[in-house]
């Protein structure tokens, strides 16, 4: 056991080595335009794909944990079994699929992976996340139907743009769908978002059947945005 500890704690340290090597690539301070990694993405393409991950991971175990809380509220199941658990799939697949090292390999292991995040890069965010957001959802089921449509607002615009953490860290603005030029990538955003739009939809149909039709306001996208994806 200790041998093969010390053989997947030489993988990973490997691993961050040759991330840490493409901090100059494009898009990152003091960066060119080239800098692409082994995996065939620059450092930004990489870091984004890597923080997508996690941050599906984050919707599902959020609304994992408000099913628990909320058992007759149906929409939290429903969305995370059925289509945040696919998009984490997802995401840890395009992963696999450019080589790169999954950040929590052990997110299927339900229920011990439940707010467990281990990214190097952005694990202690998405755990001060999931902590945040579920207390916040605890209060009652409106709050945690407001949490999941917050969730969703800010998952629309972190993939298709770049997350304000990333943007701080020194990431380009876009860094996501917006930014990326691989194929895989666009396909495997354009259909998280349109996953989202519905997702959004599912949560603020729940809210506005307590505050009433067509009081529901923007938590973080444009109000204008969330009225084109709720068609008003």
């Amino acid at each position: 056991m200790k041998l093969l500890q010390s053989l997947i704690s030489v993988v990973t340290i490997s691993a961050l080595i040759a991330l840490s090597a493409n901090v100059s690539a494009k898009g990152r301070p003091g960066g060119g335009d080239g800098g692409g990694t082994s995996s065939g993405l620059d450092a930004t393409e990489a870091s984004h794909l890597t923080f997508m991950r996690e941050e599906e991971k984050l919707a599902r175990d959020v609304y994992l944990t408000f099913a628990d809380m909320y058992p007759d509220q149906t929409v939290f199941s429903n969305i995370a079994t059925k289509s945040e658990q696919t998009h984490t799939d997802t995401m840890r697949d395009k992963l696999e699929q450019f080589g790169l090292p999954d950040p929590n390999p052990n997110t299927n292991a339900l229920p011990f992976s439940i707010g467990i995040f281990k990214g190097y890069e952005w694990g202690s965010y998405f755990t001060k996340n999931y902590y945040e957001l579920t207390t916040k959802g605890s209060n009652s089921e409106l709050d945690a139907l407001y949490v999941g449509a917050f969730i969703e607002e800010l998952d629309m615009h972190d993939i298709a743009d770049c997350p304000a953490v990333m943007v701080d860290a020194g990431y380009p603005d876009p860094c996501g769908l917006r930014y990326t030029d691989e194929r895989a990538l666009k396909n495997s955003y354009s259909s998280l978002i349109k996953g989202s739009e519905n997702h959004l939809r599912a949560y603020v149909g729940q809210i506005e059947a307590v505050i009433g039709q067509g009081n529901y306001v923007a938590q973080y996208l444009s109000q204008d945005e969330v009225n084109t994806i709720l068609g008003r």
